[in-house]
């Protein structure tokens, strides 16, 4: 209703509380070793592609831990959390950060290092 005993939005300015991601699939199966070198490629260029360097390893500590301490993380940053799931956020001057979601969880088809 919008009368002073309403209750507020979600969160305290950031839009969403932090999910994991949807279960997804890499169009190839992949294994886990090659999962991994295509996330430390992901965080070394990332902060290339604008934004600040602060943010993105905020938002990389983030994509790192578990739920209740990624949601301390970005709060903690001042992100602004578009999708729940972390994949687009922006920092408090407008700068848009978006996350492949190989670097937020694993394919349904990981497979094993042989």
């Amino acid at each position: 209703m919008g009368c002073a005993g309403s209750t507020p939005a979600k969160g305290d300015g950031n839009a969403n509380k932090i999910r994991k991601p949807k279960p997804w699939k890499h169009p190839q199966p992949i294994t886990k070793s090659q999962l991994v070198q295509m996330r430390e490629e992901f965080w070394d260029t990332a902060p290339h592609y604008g934004g600040r360097k602060e943010i993105w390893d905020a938002l990389q500590a983030a994509a790192e831990a578990d739920l209740n301490l990624a949601q301390v993380i970005v709060d903690s940053a001042g992100v602004i959390v578009q999708n729940a799931n972390l994949t687009i956020c922006y920092d408090e001057r407008g700068a848009k950060y978006e996350l492949p979601k190989y670097v937020l969880s694993e394919p349904t088809n990981l497979t094993r290092d042989s």
